[in-house]
């Protein structure tokens, strides 16, 4: 089978995206994992199909590199970017993904700004918390995350007793000056660190706004820079921290880099 492709980055977070409206390309998760394989496949951290929605302008399917499905924030914004190549939308966009409706819009320099679904909750886990934004994320503060080992603390934490069966992503992050944040993230299904997770980084900056940092937080990786926007509102739930989180936005470049034919 011959699949004609795209090749995506979103700071550093890199994607094999799919045109599949005409419904076509159905993938195991074995063929996810060859395509994404640096050596023998084209080399991603994930597979995207952007396919017809009935009532949105686009559905998203996204897959990690071992076939299993989340949501992606740095993968909705480089299927944005897509989807506007592919004259789906002109500037504003509407789509289906994993955890549901999202909007988006496309600004002409490039940037993505993505809109998350509302974050109710946020857990202590004894000095670290743990923050669902579409995917799980483990958040532990560091005093030099540059240097930090993240492979193997990361892996540690994701394959822990406490987040089995489906484990959890984990994201390591310095408080620096200027509202700044650098966050590193060690990202289940893809099984290594990436140099960019979106949900992670936003996961990240709620996080470091219940340190005292405001929006819109700026987010270093080593992929690049990004930038969350968001609102607190009080929350009564028991065991959580005192805020919940709406209007969540993350903002950022996605770019293509080439295109190309994959034989499977």
């Amino acid at each position: 089978m011959k699949i004609h492709f795209y090749k995506y980055q979103a700071t550093g977070n890199d994607f094999v995206v799919i045109d599949n409206r005409d419904g076509v390309v159905s993938l195991s998760a074995d063929q996810i994992s060859r395509i994404c394989d640096r050596r023998f496949g084209v080399g991603a951290d994930g597979v995207m199909l952007i396919e017809n929605d009935p009532k949105l302008n686009f559905n998203l399917k996204y897959y990690n590199s071992d076939g299993s499905q989340s949501l992606c924030g740095n993968g909705s914004r480089a299927a944005v970017s897509f989807a506007s190549r592919l004259g789906m939308i002109n500037g504003k966009a509407t789509f289906n993904a994993y955890d549901g409706g999202h909007i988006a819009e496309l600004f002409p320099e490039g940037t993505v700004k993505f809109k998350l679904n509302d974050v109710k909750t946020v857990s202590q886990q004894g000095d670290d918390l743990f923050i669902n934004t579409g995917s799980p994320h483990y958040i532990k503060f560091v005093s030099d995350v540059r240097n930090y080992p993240v492979v193997a603390e990361g892996r540690k934490i994701r394959y822990s007793e406490a987040y089995k069966p489906g484990g959890t992503n984990v994201n390591f992050v310095s408080l620096d000056a200027d509202n700044t944040i650098f966050v590193r993230t060690y990202e289940r299904g893809v099984e290594d660190e990436t140099l960019s997770c979106g949900t992670g980084v936003t996961a990240a900056a709620l996080a470091a706004s219940l340190r005292g940092y405001s929006s819109p937080v700026r987010i270093k990786t080593l992929g690049g820079d990004l930038s969350v926007d968001f609102e607190k509102a009080p929350t009564s739930q028991p065991d959580t921290q005192s805020d919940s989180f709406k209007q969540i936005f993350l903002s950022g470049p996605a770019k293509m880099v080439f295109e190309g034919d994959l034989e499977l």
